[in-house]
């Protein structure tokens, strides 16, 4: 089973650092399992780590898709599992490092994604977005809440994929394997609330002064298109808002320090949930507690 490192952590909780250093020690290479960090031009809102910073280390799934391309769970998935079969035969260590929490899982885990048919004739195409939505409320009601109404892409294909299947989508998910596919040690660096919120504050004015907001203008065409799932992301969608004169900077930044505390707060709760890893309380201590577990658990059993 091939091994591979994991370290998550939310916004501002050193994930690099750390990273950087087990891979210079262990021979590693970063996958990035990040959800925005995978779109160039997108580096200021999503601390994407500059070259500057990595010291040699090689970093895959960064700049990978322009920002009105469509990222996805699927394809992510895919395209981690053959880096760490390319980084595994030529003898180094993958080292997936992220806060999206469902991408790492789904990396990790059997979870099969349905691929997406092209076309279709089906009697879902004559349907508005409230009937299709009515009708998942009825399939499905679970999934239905997790779905918005508008959202006529995803509509028509869990439709589809209840018809495929004869389980609904809740159902099929239930039965997705939980059988560990690598031989994984995870990490998850969190800190006290307190520093965790004064790190984030800090990010965030750190983003605004290196010129966030000449970004995101530029990307949306002076806050005229802001339909791009790139721009979905906090510390991007919050400029909406300004652009629509609806808010002032000032409360824009401070919609992003709140979403992205609170995005902290729903990704440690997930993490204690949903994966089997050790928390690490981000210290002076850190590196060497975790070298010592990474170090013992390779000597089990060589890559």
């Amino acid at each position: 089973m091939k091994k591979v490192l994991v370290i998550m952590g939310s916004t501002a909780s050193g994930k690099s650092d750390l990273s950087i250093k087990l891979a210079k020690e262990f021979n590693g290479e970063i996958i990035s399992c990040d959800s925005v960090q995978v779109y160039k031009g997108m580096d200021i809102g999503s601390a994407k780590i500059k070259e500057e910073e990595m010291q040699g280390i090689v970093h895959h799934m960064i700049d990978i898709l322009d920002v009105h391309e469509n990222m996805n769970v699927a394809f992510f998935q895919e395209k981690a599992r053959t880096l760490i079969d390319d980084i595994t035969s030529r003898r180094k260590l993958p080292i997936c490092v992220g806060g999206t929490g469902f991408y790492i899982k789904a990396l990790l885990y059997d979870y099969q994604f349905e691929k997406e048919e092209e076309n279709f004739d089906d009697e879902y195409d004559e349907m508005s977005n409230e009937e299709l939505h009515d009708l998942l409320v009825t399939r499905d009601e679970k999934e239905s809440l997790k779905i918005h109404v508008n959202n006529r892409k995803r509509l028509l294909r869990v439709h589809r994929l209840m018809d495929q299947s004869n389980v609904s989508k809740s159902e099929l998910l239930e039965k997705q394997s939980q059988t560990l596919l690598y031989d994984a040690q995870i990490f998850y660096l969190t800190h006290p609330r307190e520093i965790l919120v004064n790190r984030i504050n800090e990010r965030v004015d750190q983003m605004i002064e290196d010129g966030l907001l000449d970004v995101v203008e530029s990307i949306s065409n002076h806050g005229e298109n802001f339909n791009y799932q790139s721009l979905s992301a906090i510390g991007y969608k919050e400029f909406e808002a300004y652009f629509k004169k609806e808010k002032t900077l000032d409360e824009v930044i401070s919609d992003i320090k709140t979403h992205t505390r609170q995005f902290s707060k729903r990704q440690m709760t997930w993490f204690k949930h949903q994966l089997k890893g050790t928390l690490i309380n981000v210290s002076e201590e850190s590196y060497p507690t975790m070298a010592y577990r990474v170090s013992n658990w390779l000597d089990n059993d060589k890559i």
